[in-house]
């Protein structure tokens, strides 16, 4: 059981209600069950595992990755951005290096810098983060021109 923060506050930080689809890859089924409830009606949400992502053929203007190991991230992350609407946001969950209780040891953990690095070449930019859980950070990648 992950300790998520609350609904109405995980919602406004992702900025739930500007996205009229949503695509989360290998989310929990907390975090899925939190979006939801705070989504509005018309808001199609939709949770694939990393491993099934090339297979969805729609693009999405809002997507969250829920990926804490560097192990296959940038095959990921090549992926998810190919399903990303022009302008939509991608953010990127990882678990906080220090914390205890996460399913990937600290030693493999994707960081901040890490992903950085993943999104430099394609011209990707971090502009935000948003802490979800005790363990867990978002931070937020758009494209920049």
């Amino acid at each position: 059981m992950i300790p998520l923060r609350g609904r109405a506050e995980i919602a406004e930080r992702l900025e739930l209600s500007a996205a009229s689809r949503a695509l989360l890859v290998d989310a929990p089924p907390e975090f899925e069950d939190v979006l939801r409830g705070a989504a509005a009606p018309d808001l199609e949400i939709r949770n694939v595992e990393a491993r099934s992502i090339r297979s969805v053929k729609e693009t999405f203007d809002l997507m969250v990755l829920w990926h804490e190991s560097r192990v296959g991230s940038r095959a990921l992350f090549e992926a998810a951005v190919k399903r990303l609407d022009p302008g939509g946001h991608l953010w990127v969950v990882t678990a906080m290096r220090k914390v205890q209780g996460s399913r990937t040891p600290a030693i493999h953990r994707l960081e901040a810098g890490d992903l950085d690095k993943a999104f430099a070449k394609p011209k990707w930019k971090r502009d935000r983060e948003a802490r979800l859980s005790a363990w867990h950070v978002a931070y937020r990648f758009v494209y920049s021109t």
